[in-house]
Parts: structure tokens; sequence; C-alpha cells
């Protein structure tokens, strides 16, 4: 059998300052997914696309289909109660935005010993 030459340590050693570069960008990647998925923007805007559907509906029934629910257009006043839903969702995202995640100097250190 032949034998293979040693290859050198390929191992890579980081930095700290490698490291901490690595974790900030990491900690901003994680904060944006969080503000792109939070619930209250897919939430509200799920019922304000159903709620157009459903008050457009509304708007254009027919009088035979208004008096199947005894007189009352209930897509339309359903249509502007999921507009107005949708809408409260959006506005409290707007509101109240997540926070950005602490920096790692802000955040308290673990107690020892407790």
């Amino acid at each position: 059998m032949s034998e293979h030459p040693e290859h050198p340590d390929r191992r890579h050693h980081y930095t700290e300052e490698e490291v901490a570069h690595e974790v900030a960008e990491l900690e901003t990647k994680s904060a944006t997914a969080a503000r792109i998925f939070d619930l209250r923007r897919i939430i509200g805007g799920l019922f304000v696309v159903y709620g157009v559907i459903v008050t457009i509906t509304g708007i254009t029934d027919s009088r035979s289909a208004i008096d199947k629910a005894q007189g009352v257009n209930i897509n339309l006043w359903t249509g502007i109660g999921m507009l107005l839903l949708g809408l409260f969702f959006l506005a409290w995202l707007k509101l109240r935005p997540t926070p950005p995640p602490l920096p790692p100097e802000d955040l308290p250190e673990e107690r020892q010993g407790d």
C-alpha cells in the first residue's frame, strides 16, 4: 500500500472578532425574519383580502340571496367585520412593531450558583 502524504491541518480557527461578526449578522437576519413573518401581518393581510372579497359579494348580492338570510345582507356585514378586524391587526403591527433584539452586551448575565 502506498502511503498518503500528510495533509496540513485544514481546520480554520476563528478569531473572536470573526465569531462576533457572524453572530451579529445572524441576529440581524433573525430579526428581519421575525418582522417579516409576524403573525399580525399574516392574519391582518388575510382578513383584509377575504374581507374585500366578501364585501364585494355582499354589495352584489341578489334580493333572493338576502331573503334567504331573513332580510339581512350577511355577506356585506361579515365582509365589513373582516375588513375591520384585518385593519385592526395591521394598525396594531404599525403602532407596536416587533422590537429589535437586544445587543449581546445589553443582555442580562446569567447568575452563577443560584
